[in-house]
């Protein structure tokens, strides 16, 4: 049944790029899904199967993603947590919630004073641009996301896009990267 493959996909990574390429739309969409939920990012990344490679896949991920408009940044962005707030994305966004949690594993060890003035500025942040604070998080320390957020607060809004929509392709791609490493590991 299809319903129970996609929630069995949702769980666990793809196994290689021969599996991706041969799933059906459906179960294809919701792995990619894992690593951008930006609808039209997944579907043309769905429709540039079959991939050679990792390379080939990472390379047609970041085409795409270079063809995508605001609203499809703002979909992408939709599906993060505040920095410092993985509940937020249970609710709604449960596919990603590990990779997130894992991804801002620096909040973890952060100071309540930190976190509180992470908090404090990421609505700053989100109340002057319209959108949450996106920033490849993998390897920094919560500090250091509060001086990249602070840092990034003067900006414009068009220029805010610009850098949120680099940060979501770095982080695109680590997740793509991780996508088959994970599973790469798990098979020896």
């Amino acid at each position: 049944n299809r319903l129970a493959q996609k929630n069995t996909l949702r769980s666990k990574w793809v196994l290689n790029i021969e599996q991706i390429n041969h799933l059906d739309e459906p179960a294809a969409f919701a792995q990619f899904e894992q690593a951008c939920c930006a609808p039209n990012w997944v579907s043309a990344m769905v429709t540039a199967r079959p991939f050679a490679d990792l390379e080939a896949l990472q390379s047609a991920a970041d085409q795409h993603w270079q063809q995508m408009q605001e609203d499809d940044y703002l979909a992408a962005f939709d599906g993060h947590p505040k920095i410092g707030d993985v509940s937020s994305l249970k609710a709604k966004y449960r596919n990603t919630q590990g990779e997130a949690s894992h991804e801002q594993s620096g909040v973890n060890q952060a100071s309540d004073a930190v976190i509180q003035a992470l908090a404090l500025a990421n609505k700053q942040y989100e109340e002057k641009f319209g959108f949450i604070f996106i920033v490849f998080a993998s390897g920094k320390s919560a500090e250091q996301m509060l001086a990249l957020l602070q840092q990034r607060m003067p900006n414009t809004r068009q220029q805010e896009i610009v850098n949120a929509a680099q940060e979501q392709a770095k982080i695109t791609r680590l997740r793509l990267q991780k996508m088959f490493q994970t599973n790469a590991a798990s098979k020896s």
